[in-house]
């Protein structure tokens, strides 16, 4: 899956020399000498000082589709990679998705790659035929590379929202699940659909065949990737708990 996000050198440090007014004007005018010809998209996790400047803002997703239906030609997406990998694939052939800095990354996505996921692949078939008995799901927080496999292997793509439409429907077609980058997606969904804890596995990268043995791989149901975001990982139970005995009025 070929994309065509626009990289251009860019000397920060003049940048960093510009003051918040200075710049904010130098946007501006920007944007009006470009007019329809350019979108911007703030994604909700943006600082006010960039989201301020978007035409459209919300999560990565609607803004892509935001920008393939304007007229714009030149797409700037603040976010990070993925987003604008989205937005290049939605868009269409004469608009050019930008992304402002090439390095914008999502530690969570990073955890998957086309490396691995090809050589986890590859490691399944010495125990079974994964083509035959797995269907490859990637949430859409993901690389695009990774939204290319899941073609390749007759897989699909997610969101939070339709994750466990999306697991039926693989389930419909092959009777295990890989599912990637996100563990906790991925066994929050399939828990909720009553697929019980012991038919779920986590697939470490790290490790040869994921760290598993043949027969947890046959027995596993979904085969979750050791994938997380580092955010949410920081969310404790004693943190919910404590708040809770504080305000007890709060509903989580």
């Amino acid at each position: 899956m070929a994309t065509k996000l626009a990289a251009t050198a860019i000397p920060f440090e003049h940048y960093f020399s510009i003051d918040d007014e200075a710049c904010d004007q130098r946007i501006a005018e920007a944007k009006q000498k470009l007019g329809d010809d350019l979108v911007i998209l703030g994604h909700h996790y943006q600082r006010n000082e960039v989201f301020k400047h978007a035409d459209y803002s919300g999560d990565s997703l609607k803004l892509s589709r935001n920008a393939a239906e304007s007229d714009a030609q030149y797409i700037v997406f603040c976010g990070v990679h993925f987003m604008a990998e989205v937005a290049d694939i939605l868009s269409r052939p004469d608009q050019i998705a930008i992304l402002p800095d090439m390095a914008a990354g999502c530690s969570m996505a990073d955890m998957a790659n086309r490396v691995n996921v090809d050589r986890a692949w590859q490691e399944m078939s010495e125990v079974l035929d994964p083509d035959e008995m797995i269907t490859p799901i990637t949430y859409i927080n993901s690389a695009a590379d990774l939204k290319s496999f899941c073609g390749k292997h007759g897989g699909i793509v997610c969101t939070s929202t339709n994750a466990p439409h999306v697991l039926d429907w693989a389930f419909a077609q092959r009777e295990k699940v890989l599912f990637f980058p996100d563990q906790h997606l991925g066994r929050n969904t399939g828990y909720k659909m009553g697929i019980p804890l012991e038919e779920m596995v986590v697939w470490d990268f790290d490790k040869p065949l994921g760290g598993l043995t043949p027969e947890a791989l046959k027995k596993a149901k979904i085969i979750l990737w050791k994938g997380f975001c580092s955010v949410h990982q920081m969310f404790q139970p004693q943190q919910i708990d404590n708040f809770l005995e504080k305000y007890p009025e709060t509903k989580v």
